[in-house]
């Protein structure tokens, strides 16, 4: 299989697909003002083929932050797109819709994955398409997009989830999640006072979350929003941990960009040595697949302020270069399998 980056900073689609031929399955990643005329543009152009997108920033060896970006698939790559409707109230109600997918596409775990695009309401949605997509073990790489719409197939949605699973008909596929933070201390919380729907976390071992957090890092109101990215909160599930991110402060309490529920165990992380963390990625994908086609990856937004506030974001870039064709976007929150989580990475290799 191939894979195609196209990208124009000035917006301009024409520009961003120049070169693209016999596209198999195709992601738009837009801006809020050109999104929807770029959709249908795009449908035009390549009528018939497989295709999902949404508003955000996009990358390869550099970033489009206001711009267009397209990556497609070619050359041994069987997909199918498609859409779940009403996230936030009832996407299972589409579920039939992604089963017939897969059968239709007829992949397995070792050779097929699903990218998705999604408005919001991730946890519930990526619990709903794991009862499907565990039934033929397929891996899910995805992500939160911009601005409440998505797309699929040449028309836009809003509460929805737009996919598409790609069966990779030359080799094999993996997916990787990058986890960048580690415990601090010792210190385990009891999540209460939540408001599930706002993905409020109200108090912390009973007393308000926001004072918590202050006196164990001895930071301001104001300076919670930028610590968040050295000191995000964790939730162990298994041996894994998904991460917390801070969004604002709300009265005593904290919003997140997670859902957090009454009586969840909390431990608080600190920023590891990300740079032997990312090389450590770099070289584990090598091990796995001596032979690369094409790597995408979702990067979350925060991990991109940080890295680039560090000045390493560039030097991040370059080096996943090295891999061979990497390309992917910047998320809201990141989807791997049925797990959604904040500043992390997560990827599909295709062999």
């Amino acid at each position: 299989m191939k894979q195609f980056f196209g990208m124009s900073q000035r917006g301009n689609l024409d520009e961003a697909i120049q070169g693209l031929v016999h596209p198999q399955f195709i992601m738009l990643l837009s801006n809020e003002t050109q999104f929807e005329a770029h959709v249908k543009a795009l449908e035009k152009r390549f009528p018939g083929v497989p295709s999902i997108g949404c508003m955000g920033m996009c990358y390869q060896t550099s970033v489009v932050e206001h711009g267009v970006g397209v990556i497609a698939f070619s050359d041994g790559v069987y997909a199918a797109a498609n859409v779940l409707e009403h996230v936030s109230t009832m996407p299972v109600k589409y579920i039939r819709r992604l089963e017939q997918d897969m059968k239709h596409t007829g992949g397995s775990s070792s050779d097929t994955v699903c990218i998705d695009f999604c408005t919001g309401n991730d946890a519930c949605v990526l619990t709903t398409m794991h009862t499907a997509l565990h039934k033929r073990g397929i891996p899910l790489v995805g992500g939160t997009g911009g601005e409440g719409k998505v797309s699929a197939n040449g028309r836009i949605y809003q509460d929805a989830v737009v996919y598409g699973i790609v069966r990779n008909q030359n080799g094999r596929v993996k997916t990787y999640k990058e986890n960048i933070y580690h415990q601090m201390g010792d210190y385990r919380f009891i999540a209460s006072n939540t408001d599930r729907a706002n993905y409020i976390l109200g108090s912390l071992n009973g007393q308000p979350a926001k004072q918590v957090y202050k006196n164990i890092l001895h930071v301001t109101d104001e300076e919670i929003l930028t610590r968040t990215f050295q000191n995000p909160f964790g939730k162990v599930n298994g041996d894994d941990t998904c991460i917390i991110s801070i969004k604002e402060v709300n009265g005593n309490a904290l919003a997140c960009f997670r859902q957090v529920n009454d009586s969840d165990v909390l431990i608080l992380l600190e920023l590891g040595d990300y740079q032997a963390i990312t090389r450590e990625t770099i070289q584990q994908i090598c091990r796995d697949f001596p032979r690369r086609s094409a790597i995408f990856s979702v990067n979350c937004l925060f991990r991109y302020k940080l890295f680039s506030e560090r000045g390493y974001m560039q030097t991040y870039l370059q080096d996943m270069a090295a891999l061979g064709c990497h390309a992917g976007f910047v998320g809201y929150g990141e989807h791997y399998n049925n797990r959604f989580v904040n500043q992390s990475m997560t990827c599909v290799v295709f062999e």
